[in-house]
């Protein structure tokens, strides 16, 4: 072994040891160095290789029917962009060879655009090497996404072919314009609330966005989660999609029919006071019927007769008379404080003589009034506060932007007893509905009272706040007064609301399979078209009521505006209500098969071409069996088509059909209204019914390439 050469080795570690000396002593001059006199100048640079307290969305809740349908939903909307100095020399001759691919795929894509445009477009683009260049100007949906993505270079990752997109969530209304003013809207564009619901509730819905930072690293951005987004729960409605559907297009035929304005339908659970549907159309320019405002809670319009069952409450519950009282309503007209008070049917010689609860059967202008003015004009403080006591004029408390409550305005005296606001015609007139101004929910309200025995219930729209499937909050029924009048004044007001139907100005609403009870009402109100007048009288008909009456489990009410006569208010609104009620009970209706042919035969039922899930959800709590090639899940909210047919026993065979695509119309033919309606406006045609049952034929046929403002014409049989 050789010894250690201790004169050779020690110089060279000493070496060692002070170039590492050195070169240490350099670095740590050369970072005092840095953190001092070029702290300002690193510091600039440091700032343009990050961002700061960037949001991250959080995903907006979702808004439910009351038995979890959705009407509202969040899903993925994508801008595309093309960044052009990506990718480099090699990338640009790729962009050379391919771009007439590109834009030939592009224009398949988007047929509103040619290839020759989208090659001016993009070349544009190219030529300014933007590196955020538009290749749609408007958002696209996944599909639409992945299409564009498959072509040539834009297939590349981002950093090698530059195509790239920004992310968006939008919101989609699976069942199209149903209960839209209700069920409420976003800006375009924006997540913001318009109204509605979706404004209502918009705290609960939006959630929290999340917080994080961006770091450029190695030439990219790389995004790190400081603080998590906190998605918005859910809300479950009281809307019910089958009566909102039934309401709907009962109330547009019914426009339809007498050309009328603005028309309100609402179906209200009796005892929860939970709103089943709620429809508003108004007609616009080209004649459609739209839901563009909230009528039913932030109209103030006089309410004509449906108000005189609140005028004969008030009498009865102060006992100043009785349903036999006598009045001689002569031949239809009156006088009453220098103004004529008439009945409907004067020029046919009025009523004559009839007792007060016959005066509301066939709703007697002079028969209400002559009670009150009698009872009351001396004292018409009285009578108003006995209105108050009904609860018509309260605060319902309604969640939706613009709603209103009643107006009917109380008598003010002067410090010398003399009335200021008040004339002697006032009181008579307001009893019968005039001089008053209450919005179509209230007046349901006060009627739903009457049908729960005097109990009354706030309007609830809203029952449930879910979150990740759980029910973080229950929204529970509100009783907003217990009784609205005493228990043997409701009885009667509810015998006679009964005979207006089979008796009375309503014999039109009757029906045989069940009892309704209710109030028509017509009033004159004043029209402006624009800054001119119409030129006609107006006119408010209406009908207020509940069914079934021998125990009243929904009520409902119709307003229509419409111009000139004929206007009534039984057989306009009231024949609206009637056609509610029997496609609502209809529903419950359980028939027994006792005859069949054979004990082993099985009713088959015949079920339209249409979405297979809903298909799929009623067959089985029918208590059939499915069968056939489909399979999906409702997670986008988009439904799946295809066609039944019977398969063995109580076997239904269900096959998918294929679907045309966005650009393309689809064969809605054998499709019920509801389903055609959302295939075909789902790609931005509008759609016109005529006639009722299954699509028979189609103006547009299936594969048709949809150009903008295309309508299609649907006939049903």
């Amino acid at each position: 072994m050789s010894k250690f050469n201790y004169k050779k080795v020690m110089p060279r570690y000493t070496l060692v040891a002070v170039l590492m000396t050195l070169i240490a002593t350099a670095v740590i001059m050369k970072a005092l160095y840095t953190m001092t006199a070029r702290h300002d100048y690193w510091m600039k640079v440091a700032e343009q290789k990050k961002i700061d307290s960037l949001p991250i969305p959080s995903q907006r809740g979702n808004i439910l029917s009351c038995d979890m349908q959705l009407m509202s939903s969040s899903l993925p909307k994508y801008m595309l962009y093309m960044d052009f100095k990506a990718g480099g020399e090699k990338k640009d001759s790729m962009w050379r060879d391919s771009v007439d691919l590109i834009c030939e795929g592009l224009s398949k894509i988007f047929p509103q655009k040619s290839a020759k445009e989208f090659k001016q477009h993009l070349e544009e683009g190219h030529s300014r090497m933007s590196q955020n260049w538009a290749i749609w100007p408007k958002r696209v949906d996944y599909n639409t996404y992945m299409a564009v993505k498959k072509l040539p270079v834009f297939k590349l990752s981002p950093y090698k072919g530059g195509f790239h997109k920004e992310d968006f969530n939008a919101r989609q209304r699976p069942f199209g314009n149903l209960a839209r003013r209700t069920i409420g809207d976003l800006y375009a564009g924006k997540d913001v609330a318009r109204y509605g619901l979706e404004l209502s509730y918009d705290s609960i819905l939006r959630g929290k966005n999340g917080i994080k930072h961006r770091r450029k690293v190695m030439d990219q951005f790389l995004d790190i989660t400081d603080t998590p987004p906190v998605d918005g729960a859910d809300i479950v409605t009281t809307i019910d999609v089958g009566m909102q559907d039934l309401a709907e297009r009962c109330l547009v035929d019914m426009l339809k029919e007498i050309s009328a304005n603005v028309g309100v339908a609402i179906v209200m659970e009796v005892k929860t006071g939970d709103v089943k549907a709620i429809v508003n159309m108004e007609r616009d320019s080209e004649g459609n019927y739209t839901e563009r405002q909230n009528h039913a809670v932030s109209d103030l319009l006089e309410p004509g007769s449906v108000f005189k069952t609140a005028s004969m409450m008030v009498a009865l519950d102060d006992g100043v008379v009785d349903t036999t009282a006598i009045i001689n309503t002569g031949g239809g007209i009156m006088q009453m404080h220098s103004r004529y008070m008439k009945d409907h049917n004067w020029s046919s010689g009025g009523y004559g003589t009839i007792n007060f609860a016959r005066a509301l059967e066939v709703s007697s202008n002079i028969g209400i009034s002559y009670i009150i003015d009698k009872h009351y004009s001396n004292n018409p403080e009285k009578f108003v506060e006995g209105i108050y006591r009904t609860g018509l004029t309260d605060n319902l408390g309604i969640p939706i932007m613009g709603a209103s409550s009643a107006r009917v305005r109380m008598p003010k005296k002067n410090e010398r007893g003399q009335y200021v606001n008040w004339s002697k015609t006032a009181l008579p007139w307001m009893s019968i509905g005039y001089e008053t101004q209450v919005p179509p929910i209230s007046t349901l309200t006060f009627y739903n009272a009457i049908a729960n025995n005097g109990r009354m219930m706030q309007p609830r729209f809203v029952k449930q706040i879910v979150k990740d499937g759980e029910v973080i909050e229950e929204i529970p029924p509100k009783v907003m007064r217990e009784r609205i009048c005493k228990e043997s004044t409701v009885k009667t007001i509810q015998q006679v609301l009964r005979n207006v139907v089979l008796i009375g100005t309503g014999k039109i609403v009757n029906t045989q399979s069940f009892g309704i009870a209710g109030k028509t009402g017509t009033a004159q109100i004043w029209q402006r078209i624009g800054n001119n007048s119409s030129g006609k009288t107006g006119y408010l008909v209406s009908f207020a009521g509940y069914f079934p009456y021998e125990d009243p489990r929904y009520s409902c009410i119709v307003c229509i505006q419409k111009s000139g006569l004929p206007a009534s208010g039984g057989k306009h609104s009231g024949v609206v209500v009637r056609r509610i009620a029997e496609g609502i009970m209809a529903q419950s209706i359980k028939r027994k098969i006792i005859n069949s042919d054979e004990p082993l035969d099985v009713i088959m039922p015949e079920v339209k071409f249409g979405n297979m899930l809903a298909a799929d959800y009623v067959l089985s709590k029918l208590g059939y069996s499915t069968s056939g090639g489909w399979n999906g899940k409702y997670a986008t909210g988009k439904p799946i088509w295809g066609t039944v047919q019977p398969a063995s026993g109580k076997t239904m065979a269900l096959k998918k059909e294929p679907v045309y695509a966005s650009q393309l119309m689809p064969n809605v033919i054998g499709m019920g209204a509801r389903d055609a309606v959302y295939a075909i406006e789902s790609r931005g045609v509008k759609v016109k019914l005529a006639g009722r049952g299954k699509v028979n034929s189609q103006s547009l046929p299936a594969g048709h390439k949809i150009k903008k403002g295309d309508v299609c014409t649907l006939q049903m049989n």
